[in-house]
C-alpha cells in the first residue's frame, strides 16, 4: 500500500487503499460498510444505514454556499471477485493486492476494485477534505450493486434530500453518461438423464480458459470469447469424431461478467484416446486462429480424472450441448437513436450441470423494454424445443437519457473548462443504478463520470492512475458550480 501513499490526488488514494485492505464483494460487504460507519462518526458526520444496508452520510455546506442546489454523490460498497485460476486468494477475507505498473494500477491475479471502489473514495475523500468546496452534500453508498442492485432496489423515499445525483461508476475519462441500459436475468432449467458409464472408459476433464474475459455491458462489444459458449462448440465438433459420455460442465462464475473458463468432464474408451486428443489439438488451433488478438491466450487441457459419477445419457449430453451451442450471446442489436451503442444484448454468464438438470443463466441488458423482452422470448421459446424452462427475474430499469439535463451540461461546461476540450456524452450499455433511483425520486438530476478503468470483471482490471486526478478534478470543480437553489 505503501505505493498508494505517493499516489496524487490525496486523501483519495489513502481511502482507495484502506477499502482495498477491507474484503468487500457482493453480499459481504459489511465489514467494509461498519468501518466507513465508525470512520463517519469519528468525522461527526451525520451517518445511517437503511433497512437494506445502504449507508447514507450527510456534511453541511461548506460556509457561504449554504444556498445551493443538495447534491448526492453515490458510488456502491460491492466489488466483482475474480481471480486467475493458478491465484490462491478468498474474496472473504484475503486482502486485495495493489501495485502499481506504469501508468496504471493493477491487482495481483485478481479483480482490482477500481470499479466502484474509485467512485467510493472520492466520494468520501471529498466529505474527508475540508479543502473542497460544497454546497449541500450527502454521500450514499448502496449495497450489492454487482449481482442484482438489491441496494438500489431497496432504497426508500423520503430519505435522500438532494436534488442532484452524481453517480461515480462510470470508466471513461473524458465522458460523461447520461443514460444506461437496464436488464434482466433469465434462467433455462433443462431436466437430464442419467446412466452409468460404459464399461472400461477412463475419465478426462477437459479445461477451456485463458480468456480475457471483462464486463458483460461495457465490452460485450468487443466480441471476446464467452469460456461456455466455446467449450460447448469445442464438445459438439469432438462428438463428431468420438463417442464421449459427459458426466459435468461448468463455466463462469458471475452472470455480469463474460466468463474467462469452462470444465468439463467426459467417459471415453482408451482406444478413442488418441483421437480424443487429436480433436482437441485441432479445436485450439482452431480458437486460436478464430480469437486473433483479442484471446490470443485461449488454450485447452486435458487432465486424467477419477470421476464414479453417472453420464448423461445420449440424448440429454445431446440436447444439454446443442441447446447451449444454440443459445444467442453477445451484441443483439446496435441503436439507431445512439449510434455506436449497444442497444441489445445478453451474456451467457453461468451455465451448471447437476445429477437431474442443466442451468444457463443469462444477463440481458437492453436500452429499451421491448429489448430485453425479445431476448427472454427468444430463449423461451429456444428452451421450449428442447424441453426447457426459462426463468426471467430481477428486472430493472434503464436510465432514460434527458438532454436537457441542467447537470449534464453544467458537467460539460465545467469539463471545457479545466481540461480546454469538449467531453463525449454518452449513453452506456452498462447498467447503472441511476434508472432505479428515479422510482423514489423522479425529480433526481442525474449526471455519472469516473476515470478510466479497463478490464472490468475480470483479473485484468486496472485503472489510470493520471486520470483518476484529472477525475478528480472534474468532481470537485463542479461540486464548487453547482447552482442556487
Amino acid at each position: 500500500m505503501s505505493e498508494l501513499s505517493q499516489l496524487s490526488p490525496q486523501p483519495l488514494w489513502d481511502i482507495f487503499a484502506t477499502i482495498c485492505s477491507i474484503p468487500h464483494p457482493s453480499y459481504h460487504e459489511e465489514a467494509l460498510a461498519q468501518h466507513i460507519m465508525a470512520w463517519a462518526a469519528e468525522k461527526n458526520l451525520w451517518c445511517e444505514r437503511d433497512n437494506v444496508g445502504n449507508i447514507l452520510i450527510r456534511k453541511p455546506a461548506t460556509p457561504g454556499m449554504e444556498n445551493r442546489t443538495p447534491v448526492a454523490l453515490q458510488a456502491h460498497l460491492d466489488m466483482v471477485p475474480q481471480k486467475n485460476n493458478d491465484t490462491v486468494h478468498d474474496f472473504t477475507t484475503d486482502p486485495i493486492q495493489p501495485y502499481v505498473d506504469g501508468e496504471w494500477l493493477k491487482a495481483r491475479g485478481t479483480t482490482l476494485g477500481a470499479d466502484n471502489g474509485i467512485g467510493m473514495a472520492s466520494a468520501l475523500a471529498v466529505l474527508a477534505d475540508d479543502s473542497v468546496v460544497h454546497g449541500p452534500l450527502e454521500v450514499l453508498l448502496t449495497m450489492t450493486e454487482e449481482a442484482g442492485m438489491e441496494g438500489a432496489f431497496g432504497l426508500q423515499p423520503d430519505w435522500l434530500r438532494a436534488e442532484i445525483l452524481i453517480n461515480t461508476d462510470s470508466e471513461e475519462e473524458g465522458e460523461i453518461y447520461m443514460g444506461c441500459a437496464g436488464g434482466i436475468d433469465a434462467v433455462t432449467d433443462l431436466p437430464v438423464s442419467r446412466e452409468s458409464q460404459a464399461a472400461g472408459n477412463t475419465q478426462v476433464k477437459l479445461t477451456l480458459k485463458g480468456l480475457r474475459g471483462g464486463h458483460s455491458g461495457a465490452n460485450i462489444h468487443m466480441g471476446l470469447g464467452n469460456a461456455n459458449k466455446l467449450l460447448a462448440r469445442v464438445l459438439i465438433t469432438l462428438a463428431k469424431t468420438v463417442d464421449f459420455q459427459l458426466i459435468d460442465f461448468n463455466g463462469g462464475t458471475l452472470r455480469n461478467a463474460i466468463p474467462r473458463e469452462a470444465f468439463a468432464t467426459l467417459s471415453l474408451s482408451p482406444s478413442q484416446r488418441a483421437d480424443f486428443e487429436k480433436a482437441v489439438h485441432d479445436a485450439q488451433q482452431l480458437l486460436k486462429h478464430e480469437a486473433g488478438p483479442k484471446d490470443e491466450n485461449v488454450v485447452l487441457l486435458t487432465e486424467e480424472q477419477n470421476s464414479e459419477q453417472q453420464a448423461l445419457t445420449a440424448d440429454s449430453r445431446d440436447t444439454f450441448l446443442r441447446l447451449l451451442n444454440a443459445t444467442p450471446n453477445g451484441v443483439i442489436r446496435f441503436s439507431d437513436a445512439v449510434p455506436g451503442v449497444v442497444e441489445t444484448s445478453l451474456n451467457v454468464g453461468i451455465v451448471t450441470l447437476s445429477e437431474q438438470k442443466g442451468e444457463i443463466f443469462c444477463l440481458i441488458r437492453s436500452l429499451i423494454d421491448s429489448g430485453k423482452e425479445y431476448v427472454v422470448d427468444t430463449l423461451t421459446s429456444l428452451g421450449e424445443l428442447a424441453g426447457a424452462t426459462t426463468t426471467a427475474s430481477g428486472s430493472y430499469p434503464g436510465w432514460e437519457p434527458d438532454k436537457n439535463s441542467p447537470i449534464m451540461a453544467k458537467t460539460r461546461e465545467i469539463y471545457q473548462t479545466l481540461f480546454g476540450k469538449m467531453p463525449d456524452i454518452q449513453v452506456i450499455h452498462a447498467g447503472l443504478e441511476c434508472g432505479l433511483f428515479k422510482k423514489p425520486y423522479p425529480y433526481l438530476d442525474m449526471v455519472s463520470i469516473g476515470p478510466t478503468i479497463t478490464g472490468p470483471h475480470s483479473p485484468d482490471e486496472q485503472v489510470h492512475i493520471g486520470s483518476v486526478d484529472l477525475y478528480w478534478q472534474l468532481l470537485t470543480g463542479l461540486l464548487k458550480e453547482v447552482p442556487t437553489k
